[in-house]
């Protein structure tokens, strides 16, 4: 990147982080962000390769959204930058969090065969059209690393297990009634996030 390129990133995140302060001062103390800036300089500082500033931001978010899931692209994007700044339990965690958020994004990234299973699609995030058109590939020089890190990590007992309850959880709740049996297994579902926390 140019200079000037760089220098318009750091305008894009200083602009976003002063319409996050005014929204935050017109409702009183406190967040609406209606339109969802607050999802988008993840991929600004990770243009920059700027994994402080990413890390520094996602902590923000995590301390003032704490109720906020985020999204798919956004949790792999954290994943990301845990992983570039050492911290691997963690990235461990998020990227099991992505992948309960949406199974293909992981295989899309790897450029792997997009798991083909029946399952209960609950909410737009977890569609495999979501991430179809996905900005980050292992090809990406600056991913390497990540790439190889998290292709063994989908290989590891952790993963291996977390995504297999989850896919039979999924299948599961396809052709379950509503009911008691159904409430059971959203709660199940439910529970192998909340452990990650």
């Amino acid at each position: 990147m140019t200079p000037k390129q760089i220098e318009r990133i750091k305008n894009k995140i200083g602009k976003i982080k002063r319409e996050l302060a005014a929204d935050k001062k017109h409702w009183g103390g406190f967040y609406h962000d209606g339109r969802g800036l607050r999802y988008l300089p993840p991929e600004l500082y990770l243009k920059l390769n700027d994994y402080s500033g990413a890390l520094r931001y996602f902590n923000w978010f995590d301390k003032n959204f704490p109720e906020d899931s985020g999204f798919p692209i956004f949790l792999f994007e954290w994943t990301i930058t845990l992983f570039k700044k050492k911290k691997i339990h963690l990235a461990e965690k998020k990227a099991l969090e992505t992948f309960y958020s949406n199974n293909y994004l992981i295989d899309i990234f790897l450029g792997n065969d997009i798991l083909d299973f029946s399952k209960s699609e609950n909410s737009n995030w977890e569609c495999s059209s979501l991430v179809e058109d996905l900005k980050y590939s292992k090809n990406q020089e600056e991913l390497n690393d990540f790439a190889k890190w998290i292709e063994n990590f989908t290989k590891t007992e952790t993963f291996y297990s977390f995504a297999n309850t989850l896919i039979k959880i999924q299948s599961k709740l396809i052709t379950e009634p509503v009911g008691k049996k159904r409430s059971e297994l959203i709660n199940k579902k439910y529970k192998l996030l909340e452990n990650l926390k």
